[in-house]
């Protein structure tokens, strides 16, 4: 990988794509980076690709001059998957962007990979049925298959891994190859897909996924709670869950959290205390049952002050606030960055696990709201700095490094979704150990000169 390669691998970019291919500074700058605290690395140049047959093709260019291809979405990602930090080419997947068929009857969608999740929520509105992935930002679905996104619905309808049935990849080489099928499931060799799915971009550049789809539920009802402490709004999720209750959604958002929601919404003065964000679905009936099983549940562990949105623009009005938490949280300190992780534990360790990073957080004299998909174990930091106070930047790094090394004492996992980038790249052999290695051989046999997105997942010389 040498300025001279990635010159030369331009030059016949330029002639494949033409206008479809940017060395525009504003262009390169806005590749440099995703909504992570990380350090900025331009791109040498952002390719524009329309069809599978060109990413192939501009594979087969890269995979000669052995120029470096990170592929981008919309930059959601909050981990620095997509910096190029070895430079190379930033490969902009926003004009494959159709939905390409729609089987109801199968309740399955084909998609390239460039579609959001709300467009895709769009043309299914008229067939009843719905995708249920929901991180929060409106992601791409390759995006969110290459980093097994998954959020508010997930302890219901599961994550990225669960709902992608089958890919079309192109890899290292060029070549396009498919995996999975709209079966169900199948005995017929090595997983594959699941194999691309979280590989961030390191092993292949996903070019369409077959995706699950589910029925629009006939009853939703949401609403929220107020807790005096986290440990009971965790435990009361345990015993829901314990019982098998159904939630679509459970989500907690601690006080700092909400007071950057009141702050952030004109239309929300909600008690700064713990809240439980929840949502229902089912048939009328089963919601109404579960609605009122929940509430005993949580009225017993102390929770107060039920608000309950049945109507569509209630509900609408809730999530979006819980999905602006990031900016929300940004606000309460003008100027600030966020340093953002995410951990995963069993649901067992929850409360521990926020109790003593909250502890943390306040030792470290930072602020930091805490929000989760308490269902899932997995729970979120993040810490507002100073990017120009090199003391704070570096405090709020070792609260997420200890909020790591205290995940892996629990059992669970460095991150839950947000994935591995840069950002996590530290902690991959503690938690993998001799896995870690084949994680490597993995790598090195499907990217042999390590041009697909270098340094992320494992870092190779």
């Amino acid at each position: 990988m040498t300025a001279d390669q990635n010159a030369a691998a331009i030059t016949a970019l330029k002639s494949l794509l033409g206008d479809r291919l940017s060395t525009g500074q504003s262009i390169r700058e806005t590749h440099s980076h995703d909504e992570a605290y990380s350090t900025p690395v331009l791109p040498d140049a952002v390719a524009f690709p329309q069809s599978t047959a060109e990413v192939s093709e501009i594979m087969k260019i890269c995979h000669q001059h052995k120029c470096p291809v990170v592929a981008y979405g919309v930059g959601s990602s909050l981990e620095g998957h997509v910096v190029p930090i070895k430079g190379g080419i930033s490969l902009n997947m926003m004009q494959m962007n159709k939905v390409l068929e729609i089987h109801t009857d199968d309740l399955d969608a084909v998609v390239q990979p460039g579609v959001t999740r709300t467009e895709l929520n769009t043309a299914l509105r008229d067939t009843g049925l719905m995708f249920t992935v929901d991180p929060g930002a409106d992601a791409t679905m390759g995006g969110m298959a290459a980093t097994r996104a998954s959020g508010t619905n997930s302890v219901r309808y599961g994550t990225m891994r669960e709902n992608v049935l089958a890919l079309e990849v192109v890899t290292a080489d060029g070549t396009i190859i498919r995996t999975g099928s709209r079966a169900r499931k199948s005995s017929a060799g090595y997983d594959l897909t699941h194999m691309f799915i979280g590989s961030e971009g390191t092993l292949g550049i996903i070019t369409e996924l077959t995706v699950r789809l589910f029925g629009q539920p006939e009853s939703i009802s949401a609403a929220t709670c107020v807790f005096e402490d986290i440990d009971n709004a965790v435990n009361s999720v345990i015993m829901a869950i314990q019982i098998g209750l159904p939630m679509a959604r459970i989500e907690l958002v601690d006080e700092v959290q909400i007071k950057a929601i009141n702050a952030y919404n004109d239309d929300f003065d909600l008690p700064e205390k713990p809240h439980l964000f929840l949502e229902f679905h089912g048939s009328p009936a089963g919601v109404a049952e579960q609605v009122e099983t929940f509430k005993d549940i949580a009225e017993d562990l102390g929770a107060s002050e039920f608000q309950w949105a049945t109507k569509t623009e209630d509900r609408t009005r809730l999530w979006a606030a819980r999905h602006s938490a990031y900016y929300a949280a940004k606000a309460l300190r003008k100027g600030a960055s966020g340093v953002v992780t995410d951990c995963c534990v069993p649901i067992s360790a929850l409360a521990e696990c926020i109790a003593e990073a909250k502890a943390k957080i306040a030792d470290s004299d930072l602020l930091s709201p805490v929000v989760g998909h308490v269902g899932d174990g997995n729970f979120h930091l993040q810490i507002l700095v100073d990017p120009n106070n090199t003391d704070e930047v570096q405090r709020a790094k070792a609260v997420a490094s200890h909020l790591n090394h205290l995940a892996l004492k629990h059992g669970g996992t460095v991150t839950g979704e947000h994935g591995v980038g840069t950002g996590k790249l530290p902690y991959m052999q503690a938690e993998h150990g001799e896995a870690y290695t084949v994680m490597a051989t993995l790598k090195r046999a499907m990217d042999p000169d390590n041009i697909l997105n270098p340094g992320k997942i494992v870092a190779l010389n």
